[in-house]
């Protein structure tokens, strides 16, 4: 069926609701993806959360894993790996965390850096 053919049988009725849809979905859009205000810094070793840090302050954290030491740092609003002794370093090219619900993982030295806020939100890390 030709596009033409099937834009005649609607009326301005579905014209409204198709609209409607697509305003809804660009106004709920940064409601559910986006992570909000982030508070604090979890920074974990092993699946252990080895320094929690609120984003008002300035701090550098070392935290040792079976590969090396793995640099954080923080300083008001937004957190980093500046350092880790992995091969790739992808947790490093992650850079400044500033949402919340944002993570950076160094999976080869299992040390990773997460942002949270007031509300925390359900990802598949969470399962």
């Amino acid at each position: 069926m030709p596009i033409a053919d099937w834009r005649g049988l609607l009326r301005a009725g579905d014209w409204l609701a198709l609209l409607l849809a697509t305003l809804l979905t660009a106004a709920l859009f940064p409601l559910v993806w986006l992570g909000g205000t982030a508070e604090k810094a979890v920074v974990r070793a092993n699946g252990e959360i080895v320094a929690e840090v609120r984003l008002t302050e300035t701090r550098s954290i070392a935290v040792d894993g079976p590969l090396g030491t793995t640099r954080i740092e923080v300083v008001p609003g937004r957190a980093r790996v500046a350092a880790d002794p992995s091969p790739r370093q992808y947790c490093v090219r992650q850079g400044w965390l500033t949402q919340a619900n944002s993570i950076a993982i160094c999976a080869p030295n299992r040390v990773s850096l997460a942002l949270v806020g007031r509300n925390r939100a359900y990802d598949s890390l969470n399962y």
